[in-house]
């Protein structure tokens, strides 16, 4: 029984029994010789008062009663430490299960009861096919008690009839009876449905998968809030509580800070109607902030370890772990300005196992490295933690395909080798040689385009029907002239002098 305040477990607290079997000869023989050597006298005993509290001859429910009649008929102290004793017993009964126990929120009391849900002890046979029991009672007693006790409770098969074939001469049910179906009583489906129902159904055994009850938020929302007359009108919408169920799964949200969000202003209009999109807006901003916060100190951590090991811890694991080799087939070319520093093994070898700011300065020869980009990928590997090779392979990456080396574009490449599960140094090298070969395919198809528009429109304008412009083909036969021509000529030249000069 998970307990952890003690103000939520007393006498005071109600409790009801439920079990759905009776304790025959054999079980109480069970009880006595193999579940009390694991568990001791007093968890046993109060089992056995627990399954009192309902008469033998039925089965279901006891009634309601406050849990001052258990500690009265098990003699406990009524207090803090008699508590602690009946939780004790009560676990052990759970661990080897013949207890489960649940807790209910009663809303319009604002209290808890308790329901102890018993189980029947197992068949000597269930007994010894269950490897936990048989080995906590091994150590309990022994195993040659272990062993007597089975022969004790187990009757062996006869020899004779060991090895032989069997036949089934049992009569089926439909063979003797048969059923009057002409008739349906509709009151009795639905009394043996409601019935069935109410025995296999409880909201309050999974929450985790099927969300926050109402119970559980108005037990934790502020009694002074201004929402609060909101919050308890839940209980009649259920579409609402599905709203809100709806934010705290997308977000990730706990109980708490379910509350904290329903405690807003603005999140419930005056009519008490649920603003979900209001909702969702702080909802997100809340995980946001969140997240950023539990990034940065995931950072400050893992900076001030650095800082008081001095690197040593991480030389030394390089050093015991090995240096990492590259196969010739991952091998990634040399960048111009690197050429003259290194050669095609050295630089794999850089990428393969020396840390990014040892490649980032290889980039950055003109100075420092820029603040922006060491933040963006002390992120990278703290917060979304890509192996370091992985992480060199980007920054080669980053380099040849000439992107920009601005925050978005770096957390660009990052998440898409997040999400396509890039881990390992060859994979991050198949990642890089896909990326090329598609934008060479989109380079060339892009030329191709272009050279086609081209010719095309070529094609279009020879097409089009322009007017025979006469062309002169031989200029000195058409020049020549006549003696009778040129005279002609001379002579309307003086007349237009004349007329000039006058």
């Amino acid at each position: 029984m998970r307990i952890t305040n003690m103000l939520h477990f007393t006498e005071n607290h109600r409790f009801c029994v439920n079990r759905d079997f009776s304790l025959s000869g054999l079980d109480y023989k069970m009880l006595t010789m193999m579940y009390q050597p694991m568990v001791g006298a007093y968890a046993i005993t109060l089992y056995q008062t627990l399954s009192q509290q309902l008469s033998s001859e039925r089965t279901g429910y006891s009634p309601l009663e406050q849990q001052r009649r258990l500690f009265l008929m098990l003699e406990l102290e009524q207090g803090e430490r008699g508590r602690k004793f009946f939780i004790e017993q009560s676990s052990k009964l759970e661990a080897i299960g013949l207890l489960q126990t649940s807790r209910k929120y009663i809303a319009a009391e604002e209290d808890y009861m308790y329901e102890y849900t018993l189980f029947a002890p197992l068949s000597p046979n269930e007994f010894f096919r269950n490897q936990h029991l048989t080995l906590l009672l091994r150590d309990k007693v022994g195993k040659f008690m272990l062993l007597a006790l089975r022969d004790e409770l187990l009757s062996p098969e006869p020899e004779e009839s060991r090895g032989e074939n069997s036949e089934n001469l049992s009569v089926p049910f439909y063979d003797l009876f048969q059923l009057n179906t002409q008739v349906i009583d509709y009151e009795l489906e639905q009394a043996l449905y409601e019935a069935s129902a109410a025995k296999h159904t409880d909201p309050h055994l999974d929450v985790s998968t099927k969300g926050f009850e109402y119970a559980d938020i108005i037990m934790r929302f502020p009694r002074g809030s201004s929402n609060r007359i909101f919050v308890e009108a839940l209980k009649h919408k259920p579409d609402q509580m599905v709203s809100i169920n709806i934010a705290a799964k997308k977000y990730n949200l706990s109980l708490q800070e379910t509350c904290r969000l329903l405690d807003e202003d603005g999140v419930f209009t005056e009519e008490g109607m649920l603003l979900t999109d209001k909702l969702q807006y702080n909802a997100n901003l809340f995980y946001r902030q969140n997240k950023k916060r539990t990034e940065e100190r995931e950072r400050v951590l893992a900076r001030s370890d650095d800082r008081a090991s001095g690197g040593q811890e991480a030389s030394q694991e390089n050093e015991q772990s090995g240096e990492k080799s590259v196969e010739m087939q991952y091998y990634l070319e040399v960048p111009t300005q690197l050429r003259k520093e290194c050669t095609d093994h050295q630089y794999n070898y850089i990428l393969r196992n020396e840390p990014y700011t040892y490649v980032l300065k290889k980039f950055f020869t003109q100075g420092s490295i820029p603040d922006g980009v060491l933040n963006i990928f002390e992120k990278i590997d703290l917060n979304y933690k890509l192996n370091e090779e992985v992480i060199n392979v980007l920054i080669h990456f980053l380099h040849i395909d000439r992107r920009s080396w601005a925050k978005s574009s770096i957390e660009a490449v990052a998440s898409d080798m997040l999400g396509k599960q890039v881990v390992s140094y060859e994979q991050a090298v198949d990642y890089v040689r896909e990326k090329l070969r598609f934008k060479e395919k989109a380079q060339s198809k892009v030329e191709a385009a272009k050279s086609g528009g081209s010719s095309a429109t070529r094609g279009r304008q020879g097409n089009k029907q322009k007017p025979n412009i006469p062309i002169i083909q031989d200029s000195a036969q058409a020049l020549r002239l006549t003696d009778e021509e040129l005279e002609i000529m001379r002579k309307r030249a003086q007349k237009l002098d004349e007329k000039f000069n006058r």
